[in-house]
């Protein structure tokens, strides 16, 4: 079945311009979201996944522009766009972002229920009763019980679980085509981490919304996300279904961040780390980025930077190991042992 394109990246680099020299952030990234799908970008931090997203919002930092590549919403460059009133007719009302920290997201001095009110009122052009109906109706979207009451209170006197159902609040009620959810349990436990993911998911099926997952831990996405983008060095090294990125994995990369899953360490021995650092890209990267910590990296995957190979019609990768040339060369215990017994996510 042909899905339907929601927006397009291609080839995208990103720079930022930090003490005089010049950073790659992001080295020609292509990626095709489609609609309604729940897509989850993974990777250390510093891979690029912010940076990424950002860049559909005009939401660079001011030291930062896109230096190739387009991005096509609605048939439309964002690339192109040069103002703030450009931007608008975007941030917020077709795209929205549920940001990691929910204090530095809302305003201390407003009251819940008028921060919410002023996304309504800006995206929905609704006003005065019905803007407040609408509010308290969004309220119980997000499973905030006494919604009339709470509404008139203000930030502090929420718990962390429940200002991030507060800024997702503020996020749907823009009304959104995508929701972005960067990080969105770094900073809860893990019994809230898992009411907030149903939630991202409930309202999801409610509001039609496709959604984007920023993440470091594969483990929180597992039940929650259709794919997986695998992101490393400011590239995606590799894309799939979920199941055919956490049961068939390809990239060594891939294979190291699955390693390093908690749920996949054994009592008593030391937990799975991914050895040295991802490379500094102030300068040019040569090669697979992930060679210098690959204890199985290929001679070629010093020299040349690999090509994406398909796995299948959904699923590819970029990495030497899948050219029919290479050595085969099996995943570690750890990645078999996944494809066998599978993965207990948070969801």
């Amino acid at each position: 079945m042909e899905r339907e394109t929601i927006l397009s990246v291609r080839d995208l680099d990103v720079k930022f311009s930090l003490r005089g020299r010049k950073l790659n952030a992001l080295r020609g990234v292509s990626l095709d979201l489609y609609k309604g799908e729940s897509l989850a970008i993974v990777g250390e931090s510093g891979s690029g996944k912010s940076v990424f997203v950002k860049t559909f919002m005009g939401l660079l930092d001011a030291n930062g522009w896109i230096d190739g590549g387009s991005i096509t919403y609605k048939g439309e460059d964002l690339t192109k766009y040069t103002t703030e009133k450009q931007w608008l007719g975007i941030r917020g009302k077709e795209i929205a972002m549920v940001l990691q920290d929910p204090m530095t997201s809302l305003n201390p001095l407003k009251t819940i229920g008028a921060q919410i009110i002023e996304a309504i009122e800006l995206h929905q052009n609704l006003h005065g009763e019905a803007a407040r109906k609408e509010m308290l109706s969004v309220l119980t979207d997000v499973g905030i019980t006494e919604p009339e009451r709470r509404a008139k209170q203000y930030p502090h006197e929420f718990s962390g679980g429940m200002r991030q159902r507060v800024v997702i609040a503020i996020a749907v009620a823009c009304r959104p085509q995508v929701l972005i959810c960067d990080e969105p349990t770094t900073a809860l436990d893990v019994t809230i981490q898992a009411q907030i993911l149903h939630l991202i998911r409930d309202l999801k099926e409610k509001y039609n919304l496709t959604t984007v997952y920023i993440t470091h831990d594969l483990g929180v996405v597992a039940n929650v996300a259709d794919r997986i983008a695998v992101m490393y060095a400011g590239d995606i090294v590799e894309i799939g279904l979920c199941e055919e990125v956490f049961y068939e994995p390809k990239h060594p990369y891939t294979w190291a961040l699955l390693s390093s899953l908690p749920q996949l360490g054994v009592k008593g021995e030391p937990l799975y780390s991914i050895h040295g650092t991802p490379p500094n890209l102030f300068y040019e990267v040569k090669g697979d980025a992930f060679a210098p910590r690959n204890p199985q990296a290929l001679k070629i995957d010093f020299v040349k930077r690999p090509p994406y190979f398909d796995v299948s019609p959904t699923h590819k990768a970029r990495t030497w190991l899948l050219d029919p040339r290479a050595p085969k060369i099996d995943p570690p215990e750890a990645v078999r042992k996944l494809a066998t017994e599978g993965v207990k996510g948070y969801a």
